[in-house]
């Protein structure tokens, strides 16, 4: 398999997070896959955006959910970009996407957009939490699906598993060999997050990972030589 490089929010090291100028800019870049997170809006929109409320990435304040979807495209998201919705994604860029969901919600919406554009050759769904990810595998039959795991040992594995998920999107900074073996041992991939530095790339060649979520562009040039 080919070691892949996955834009974190798009290119979030250089461009606004979650916009279609970051996801754009990461497709231009050859970027292999683009990651971005899905909430819900107060009236069920699929926005993109990471937070639970907005006052980090734009110039609003409050929750998410209790804004209606006009609301949240009257922001500002950085240098000018609105907060878009997946559908918008969809039609920007041709890019395999990672969809990360937050909850069960999220997934019964989200489901419900790769079942009506067929999709499931193109997105793979990724969660923190495992009930998220055996959700979209029961509503989606054949969607790929992965676990993320921020502080974990190696319990992820036995969870992914129990959640049916094909891969583990693991921080970088708490990956051990000992994990990286009992992953391969259940035939999962693993993908490390977030890879900025040339030594955290070193790292992620040395463990054999599959690939690599990085905030940088330039990471997917950099990949190509090192061993």
């Amino acid at each position: 398999m080919n070691f892949l490089t996955i834009g974190h929010r798009g290119v979030m090291g250089v461009e606004p997070e979650n916009t279609l100028r970051s996801f754009v800019a990461a497709q231009q870049a050859g970027l292999d896959v683009i990651e971005l997170d899905l909430h819900l809006s107060k009236d069920g929109a699929l926005v993109v955006m990471h937070d639970t409320d907005v006052d980090r990435t734009t110039d609003g304040t409050g929750p998410i959910a209790e804004k209606t979807l006009a609301e949240l495209r009257a922001l500002d998201a950085g240098r000018g970009e609105h907060v878009p919705v997946f559908e918008e994604v969809l039609d920007a860029v041709r890019t395999p996407l990672q969809a990360e969901i937050k909850d069960v919600q999220a997934a019964r919406a989200l489901a419900e957009v790769i079942r009506k554009r067929d999709l499931v050759a193109r997105v793979e769904v990724s969660s923190f939490h495992d009930e998220a990810v055996a959700e979209i595998a029961r509503l989606v039959p054949g969607v790929r699906t992965a676990l993320i795991g921020s502080r974990f040992g190696t319990d992820i594995v036995d969870r992914a598993i129990e959640a049916g998920a094909a891969t583990v999107c693991l921080n970088i900074r708490r990956l051990t060999l000992e994990i990286v073996e009992r992953a391969r041992k259940a035939d999962l991939r693993i993908i490390g997050w977030v890879v900025n530095t040339q030594d955290h790339l070193r790292l992620v060649r040395a463990l054999q990972l599959d690939g690599a979520t990085t905030d940088y562009p330039e990471i997917k040039r950099t990949a190509r030589f090192t061993a």
